[in-house]
Order: structure tokens, then C-alpha cells, then sequence
């Protein structure tokens, strides 16, 4: 006599072997992950994630994990009673922010998630991009325009940086001893000066140094959506150009399709914005034919 198999039990056996093709095909391969937005307060979504990290580790897939912190320095600084300004998404950084997002960053947030995939049974190590000479920062600099005169003039930023040079060996050292490295988007100028770094642009500029396979931006948005809501899942630079231009593409989306535009350009084979707050939204996108968000690819 046998018995009728339980259509959960088959339904992951189907998992597993639609899975099958991806574990083959990105075995030995390097992934790039921005994490941030309302995943990471969610101690939930943010043990879910550090699974997933841990188990693309456990397959043979190298993962490298870039944290953000926007909220939790904006908190910070609110505790502390400082000040603080933004310019085109990017925020003023004068001295004492930079040594506050610095301690946050490379302090509360990199070691937290550390901690969570230790939890998950993982082994990550935290670092920024002071660490080992790994990211050198170039000052960024930016302009705005007075509506009224249309005169242009250029904004310090302060101490807000972008990667200029990129040393892989801390990372592939990391990597290559089987453990993930957690990496704070802080970089070291050649004036010596410490720089706060975007997370997006930190964890592009790494994907193509890596070579890595995919770029993924966790964000707190499904992806790119169409003027009707709906989600557009494959896009290229050309389709980028055109969905901005017809405004459809507008706000902080724009930066984000910018950084998966460069990585894509620095050699990296795809990038993709995924929708953070969705559980297991990266191993979806990895492991099913259907995938989970939107890739930008060349």
C-alpha cells in the first residue's frame, strides 16, 4: 500500500530542483548586497535576511553584504541635538557628523548585522572601507541652482565622499576563508580625511571591482513600476533613458537605476532592485524562473 505524497513535501521538492539550474550556474560566483531601508529595523525581515545570506554562503556563492544607516545616523544626530541638512539626497557632513555617522555605522549597524548572521549559523566579518586601505574616497561635489537668478553655485557637502580606488585583497582575503564580509560605506581620502559614502554607490563601485556577478539594492520599494503600478522587471541603460524621460522614472529611484546602470558598465552581469520588506525576496529572485524585482542588465 502506499501512501499519496503530501503536496507541501512536493511542492518544496519542486523547489529544490527548479533551484537547480542557479546553484549550478552561480556556484563560485560573487553577489553584492546593499542592505538598508525598513528591512533592517525589522528584526524579523532582518533574520531572514541574514539566512538568506548564509545560505547563499553554504552553496558556494560568495556573498558580500554593504549596509546603509541613513535612519539610524538621522536618529543619532536628533539624540545628540545636531543639526543636519540634505542636498540632492545626500547629507551636509560637517566633522562632528562625520565622526557620528562613522561610530554608527561602523559601530551599531555593521556589528549588529554581524551578529545576525552569526545567529543564522553563519561566520561575517565587519569592516569599512578604512579598513586594510580598501576603498579611497574622493570628496564629492556638488552644484544647485537659485530658481530665481538660475544661477548655479556649487554646495559643500562636507565630508561626504564617493569610492575613487578600490583594493580587493581584504575582501577576497575574507571571502576566500569562508567567511562574509559586512562592510560600512565610510572610505579614506588621500588627504586623509574619513568620508561618509552613499550605500548604493559604495556597494556599486564594489560589485565591479569584485567582478561580482550580481548587484542587489534591498530597498523599501517592489522594484521599478510602470505608470499603471506595475512592476518592470527586465530594463536596460537605453529603457532607463526613455522611462526618465517620459517621467516615469522619477525621485531617489533615479540615483538607484544610475548605480545599477554603472555597476553594469564596470562589468558586473546584472543589477537589481528588490523590495527588502518582502521575506526571502533575494533567493526568489536568485532561484526561480519568475524572479522578484527589477534587473538592469546590459
Amino acid at each position: 500500500m502506499t501512501h499519496a505524497p503530501d503536496p507541501a513535501m512536493l511542492a518544496k521538492a519542486e523547489t529544490l530542483t527548479e533551484a537547480l539550474p542557479y546553484l549550478q550556474r552561480y556556484a563560485g560566483a560573487t553577489f553584492v548586497v546593499k542592505y538598508g531601508g525598513h528591512a533592517m529595523g525589522d528584526p524579523e525581515l532582518a533574520r531572514d535576511f541574514a539566512e538568506d545570506v548564509v545560505l547563499l554562503k553554504a552553496v558556494g556563492i560568495n556573498p558580500v553584504v554593504v549596509h546603509g544607516g541613513g535612519p539610524q545616523i538621522g536618529a543619532m544626530l536628533k539624540k545628540l541635538g545636531v543639526e543636519s541638512s540634505f542636498v540632492d539626497g545626500l547629507r551636509v557632513t560637517d566633522a562632528e557628523t562625520a565622526k557620528i555617522a562613522e561610530m554608527v555605522l561602523s559601530g551599531a549597524i555593521n556589528k549588529e548585522i554581524v551578529g545576525w548572521i552569526g545567529a543564522a549559523g553563519g561566520r561575517a566579518v565587519g569592516i569599512s572601507g578604512k579598513d586594510g586601505g580598501f576603498v579611497r574616497a574622493a570628496k564629492v561635489s556638488r552644484t544647485t541652482r537659485d530658481p530665481d537668478s538660475n544661477i548655479e553655485r556649487a554646495v559643500d557637502l562636507g565630508f561626504v565622499g564617493e569610492p575613487e580606488a578600490i583594493d580587493r585583497t581584504v575582501i577576497d582575503t575574507v571571502s576566500a576563508s569562508g567567511m562574509i564580509p559586512v562592510i560600512a560605506p565610510i572610505g579614506i581620502g588621500a588627504d586623509g580625511h574619513t568620508y561618509n559614502i552613499n550605500a548604493d554607490t559604495m556597494a556599486g563601485a564594489i560589485a565591479g571591482a569584485l567582478d561580482a556577478k550580481r548587484l542587489f539594492l534591498l530597498t523599501d520599494v517592489a522594484g521599478v513600476l510602470d505608470k499603471s503600478g506595475n512592476l518592470l522587471t527586465d530594463l536596460d541603460a537605453a529603457a532607463i533613458a526613455e522611462l526618465r524621460a517620459d517621467g516615469t522614472i522619477t525621485g531617489g529611484m533615479i540615483p538607484k537605476l544610475e548605480t545599477c546602470i554603472a555597476a553594469v558598465e564596470a562589468g558586473v552581469e546584472a543589477a537589481v532592485i528588490l523590495d527588502g520588506r518582502v521575506p526571502h525576496a533575494m533567493l526568489l529572485e536568485i532561484f526561480t524562473r519568475r524572479g522578484a524585482g527589477t534587473l538592469v542588465g546590459r
